[in-house]
């Protein structure tokens, strides 16, 4: 039994390798015969198709020779050593330069011999048919080869692809090679008037925009795939409701952004999401990084469980970091973070940390012991109207987590607090709480011998509690989707976009300061909610809430008094920060009136700013 399976594998190698073989074989007379047909045609030609018998035996034994010297040219050319596919651009670029150097050969012998058997004009128009005839035979042979890979068009379903760039001629030839696809292409819709009627892959471009229903109707295809690179939400949003009304489902192909580790497969093609209807352009393509600043560094990852942590430590991971160490005090998140970075979750590495912000002595140890050199901090208490309710949990976790951190950090090289827009004329709870470990990073950069910065975004789309996440809960649930304001706005992002801020604040970013991306137009609330109930199931009603304390109708980036200055990237605003010193919020009482928390932590975040000396030394934290 184990000889007979170690026999199978080579049995079935070498029976591939003798059909190649064969292949080529036949191929290689074929192109013999070519040089013979060739020869006999322009002989033929020559003499107005008035060739005797004896001519025409001559002809074609010069030819065969021509055909054997190309074949020898070939073998040292290694045209025939399967380098290139046959038939490829490639291959006909070797294959004519065999054939010029084979009829030039041929021509030479000819004119230097005293004899001639054939005309010396035949080696030059028999070289040129030679090269037509071959190049017919591969053509034929690659047309009956790829019909052989294309769809079954009874089993396939037959889609329309709106985009003929170079994303869509990626997909289309992904689903043209391969006979186990479920899309059968049937027609490319594109608005540039110049593609009108290209054929690609033997599919022609049907229209435009404006064609989407005729071309469904026409081409009875079941499914329209959005294949336009980096498209605004405007076209996407066009072309799925002139789908959807012409009885077909919609799918679309990611940014290429999203693709650039693979080429394009039609396993990429996926249902629409609410990121891809936003009216808002994301930037995370236009922003370069180089991961350079990461790699073989010591990092640590506070609240590494969370939505904006976890994506974190995916995205260091890709840089090569020399020791990633992702913090939490949640156990549950630590696992399924580990489970996604690894597809394991043993829990048993030293690289998760489960602990608390709240345990000051607990905080310092670590970061004594593990001596991280860059520290991004993502953990922190987030949901706005709970905190309105419980001011005193922000001081602990934010405000005081976070202080327990930077008291920490004075060997560290690179610290970036992750803050909020929140914090940005702040009127609430949460946005209090940023607003003042915004400042008390900016005094950890005047005091500490390492850069000190902080990064400021607005809503993470598909975050845990995000407005998304909870719309979709509703909507699963038959329940009504809850609405604020029908006005309200707010800035939202993917959450690749707000970790790659975060990792170029890394990079780009100076002591004291906060950054802050350019997030285009905000959304309107309202319209997202109507968005997700178009691509329910069953519609579902919106009920309005009114606004709850501490929440604004409009969010801002950028304070009053805060400058818009950019002066490394077009997308990125550097905001001066006021320091606060860590005295000032030590003394602040959790325990206290929820309203008397909230005006302290107000006068907090608008008291006027003390000169930090260089090399003052803090106070420590004391509760």
């Amino acid at each position: 039994m184990p000889h007979r399976a170690t026999t199978a594998p080579v049995t079935a190698e070498g029976n591939r390798r003798r059909r190649g073989w064969r292949r080529r074989a036949s191929h290689l007379a074929a192109d013999v015969t070519a040089w013979a047909g060739g020869f006999l045609i322009a002989a033929s030609t020559r003499q107005e198709f008035d060739l005797t018998v004896d001519q025409a035996r001559r002809t074609a034994a010069v030819g065969v020779m021509a055909g054997l010297l190309h074949l020898g040219l070939g073998v040292l050319r290694r045209v025939w050593s399967g380098r290139h596919p046959l038939g490829s651009l490639q291959e006909v670029r070797g294959l004519a330069g065999t054939t010029t150097a084979a009829a030039a050969l041929v021509l030479f012998g000819l004119l230097v011999s005293g004899e001639r058997p054939v005309p010396a004009s035949t080696p030059v128009a028999g070289g040129a048919m030679a090269l037509l005839l071959m190049l017919g035979l591969r053509t034929a042979y690659r047309h009956r080869r790829d019909r052989a890979l294309r769809p079954d068009a009874l089993a396939a379903s037959r889609v329309l692809l709106f985009g003929a760039g170079s994303a869509g001629e990626g997909l289309l030839r992904a689903m043209m090679t391969d006979p186990r696809s479920r899309y059968l292409p049937v027609g490319l819709l594109d608005d540039d008037p110049d593609k009108r009627d290209l054929r690609v892959e033997g599919v022609r471009v049907l229209g435009g925009r404006h064609d989407v229903r005729d071309a469904v109707r026409r081409t009875r295809a079941s499914t329209v795939i959005f294949s336009v690179a980096n498209a605004d939400a405007t076209l996407i949003r066009q072309i799925r409701e002139a789908t959807l009304r012409a009885g077909a489902a919609f799918k679309i192909l990611p940014p290429v952004r999203d693709l650039v580790d693979h080429r394009i497969t039609v396993t990429d093609v996926r249902d629409v999401k609410i990121s891809d209807l936003l009216g808002r352009r994301q930037v995370v393509g236009d922003l370069t990084l180089s991961g350079n600043g990461l790699t073989g560094r010591r990092i640590l990852v506070t609240g590494a469980g969370g939505s904006i942590g976890s994506e974190l430590c995916r995205q260091i991971m890709r840089a090569d970091p020399g020791e990633l160490m992702m913090l939490d005090r949640d156990e549950s998140a630590l696992h399924a973070l580990q489970m996604s970075l690894h597809g394991r979750a043993l829990l048993d590495g030293p690289e998760l940390i489960l602990a608390d912000l709240r345990d000051d002595e607990e905080i310092r140890r670590i970061i004594r012991e593990r001596r991280p050199e860059i520290i991004f901090h993502a953990a922190a208490l987030k949901h706005l109207t709970l905190l309105q309710r419980h001011p005193g949990e922000a001081i602990k976790t934010n405000v005081w987590g976070t202080l327990s951190v930077l008291d920490a950090c004075r060997d560290v090289a690179r610290f970036v607090n992750i803050s909020t827009d929140k914090a940005a004329d702040p009127v609430s709870v949460l946005g209090y709480s940023k607003r003042i470990t915004e400042r008390l990073t900016a005094h950890a950069a005047a005091t500490h011998p390492g850069t000190f910065l902080s990064v400021r975004f607005g809503n993470v789309l598909s975050s845990r509690g995000s407005v998304v996440t909870a719309f979709q809960r509703q909507i699963e649930s038959g329940q009504p989707v809850t609405v604020t304001h029908p006005d309200v706005t707010r800035y939202l992002m993917t959450v690749q976009e707000a970790v790659h801020l975060v990792l170029q604040a890394a990079e780009i970013g100076r002591d004291g300061e906060a950054l802050v991306l350019d997030m285009g137009e905000p959304v309107r609330i309202d319209d997202l909610a109507r968005q997700m109930i178009e691509q329910a199931a069953s519609p579902v009603p919106i009920v309005y809430t009114g606004l709850r304390p501490g929440e604004k109708l409009h969010e801002d980036l950028l304070g009053t008094g805060e400058a818009d200055v950019r002066p490394l990237h077009p997308l990125i605003s550097h905001v001066t920060v006021p320091a606060l010193e860590p005295a000032e919020v030590s003394g602040l009482d959790p325990f206290d009136d929820a309203d008397k928390i909230i005006a302290k932590l107000a006068m907090l975040c608008a008291r006027p700013v003390g000169p930090v000396a260089d090399g003052a030394v803090r106070l420590p934290l004391s509760r």
